[in-house]
């Protein structure tokens, strides 16, 4: 038999997935497919750039920060997926000069 936690880990994870096709090119929390691949090279598993392009930067300062703190915990499995680092991608906002939200450590 499973362990709770990672039956309900496999169930947040499929929540994220299905949220994303749903959203398709919306994106999630305010970020377009489009957008989320211009931050791309900045949170790269494998030779990051060593700060986001201004585009990124323009793109994070529409998205809704404190949604994509709900995303950190969950999301990581699935960023690895498309060869993102998690902890890289909480950081740039913070290399873009935005601030995130208190709840968000």
């Amino acid at each position: 038999m499973a362990k709770p936690q990672a039956l309900t880990a496999a169930l947040l994870l499929a929540l994220v997935i299905s949220l994303a096709a749903i959203e398709g090119a919306h994106g999630i929390c305010g970020l377009s497919n489009g957008e989320f691949k211009l931050c791309q090279p900045a949170a790269a598993v494998n030779n990051p750039t060593d700060s986001p392009s201004s585009e990124c930067c323009a793109a994070l300062g529409k998205a809704n920060l404190s949604c994509i703190c709900r995303y950190k915990g969950v999301a990581g499995v699935w960023l690895r997926k498309y060869h993102i680092d998690a902890n890289r991608a909480m950081a740039l906002p913070g290399k873009c000069g935005l601030t995130m939200p208190s709840n968000c450590s």
